[in-house]
């Protein structure tokens, strides 16, 4: 069995969600966000995010974290920020001895939408059929997340399942 955890890093908001895959079936564990408080200076903020993420991770110990790859938006400032939570991701994954990947956003909404330009929206009701799940008042946050984990799962099996083929016809 393995845990994967989807981060969705973000220096007010960090969205999480854990799935497991069970006998090639995906299974919901958990999901949420962590609050950092907007009002917070941006060194607690992170301090915060990193006491929550070990929380996290010390309860669910999951063998892989994947989390979004940067994107670069019209605010520079923005992205340097997202830089820093998700440099918080990367060292907390690497700390627990997680297998680390890191997916483009386009890459993820592809996967588990069929389409690279997929609404906020359309992910969360994509995530909702994959999982059979009611994320009727999740919040993106937590669905990207979900979606991260998703992905990652489908890659994997994806990438398996061509092992597989390639080594039973050489």
């Amino acid at each position: 069995m393995r845990v994967i955890l989807g981060l969705d890093p973000g220096t007010q908001r960090t969205g999480y969600g854990i799935l497991q895959i069970h006998h090639d079936q995906l299974v919901h564990l958990t999901h949420g966000v962590f609050h950092l408080g907007s009002k917070l200076a941006l060194a607690d903020r992170l301090y915060e995010l990193t006491q929550q993420l070990e929380e996290l991770l010390k309860k669910w110990q999951p063998g892989e974290v994947v989390v979004e790859k940067m994107f670069l938006g019209v605010n520079v400032d923005s992205a340097f920020k997202l830089g820093h939570a998700r440099g918080i991701c990367l060292a907390q994954a690497a700390r627990f001895g997680c297998r680390l990947e890191e997916l483009a956003p386009r890459a993820v909404k592809k996967a588990v939408t069929g389409y690279g330009a997929a609404s906020k929206d359309q992910v969360a009701l994509a995530i909702a059929s994959w999982l059979r799940l009611d994320t009727t008042g999740v919040v993106h946050d937590a669905t990207d997340a979900l979606a991260l984990a998703t992905a990652r799962a489908l890659v994997a099996e994806s990438a398996e399942r061509l092992q597989q083929l390639m080594a039973e016809n050489p």
